[in-house]
């Protein structure tokens, strides 16, 4: 059986993220938000809160959590394009899974703000230069300093990520 968890495997950052790879994620970052939506598209209500694992967040959670994580990420690049290394704020993903705009909003609220947040991301992205990609941010939690390129890399991977556990458990369920 393959990882509920991490169906298309655990992010492994790339050393170097030449002008060519990056391009491919902007892309992947484009798609994301038509594949999510695909992933969801026909799903009912008693689909929608079915856990994509046992006790893991379920599908209608899982929409909701990639736009809530998404908004962090962009403004985190909007931050580091704008800012020397600025220290960003992080966020408790497993709280805010808990909330009830999370647990019982539809999708479609989040699919909306995935689709607009997505465009205007893409269009920042694109105006983007080798520089720009090589900016920094610093992540408290992880005592990490973060460049731009890899976040790039991360998001890219955390959408897979994401449509993957949706897609994953609808092929167990024959959905």
């Amino acid at each position: 059986m393959s990882d509920l968890s991490y169906p298309v495997g655990k992010f492994t950052p790339e050393a170097e993220y030449p002008e060519l790879r990056r391009a491919e994620l902007v892309e992947e970052i484009r798609r994301l938000p038509a594949a999510l939506r695909s992933a969801v598209e026909g799903l009912g209500v008693e689909q929608l809160d079915t856990p994509y694992r046992p006790d893991g967040w379920t599908v209608r959670q899982v929409v909701h959590h990639v736009a809530d994580s998404h908004m962090n990420s962009f403004m985190r690049f909007k931050l580091a394009l704008t800012e020397d290394n600025p220290t960003i704020k992080p966020y408790d993903e497993a709280a805010w899974a808990k909330l009830d705009d999370t647990r019982v909003a539809p999708p479609e609220a989040s699919l909306a703000i995935v689709d607009a947040l997505h465009e205007r991301w893409v269009t920042l992205l694109g105006a983007m230069g080798g520089a720009d990609f090589a900016r920094t941010f610093v992540h408290p939690e992880r005592a990490a300093t973060m460049r731009l390129d890899t976040t790039l890399g991360l998001y890219a991977w955390h959408g897979r990520h994401h449509v993957a556990h949706i897609t994953s458990l609808r092929a167990r369920m024959g959905w």
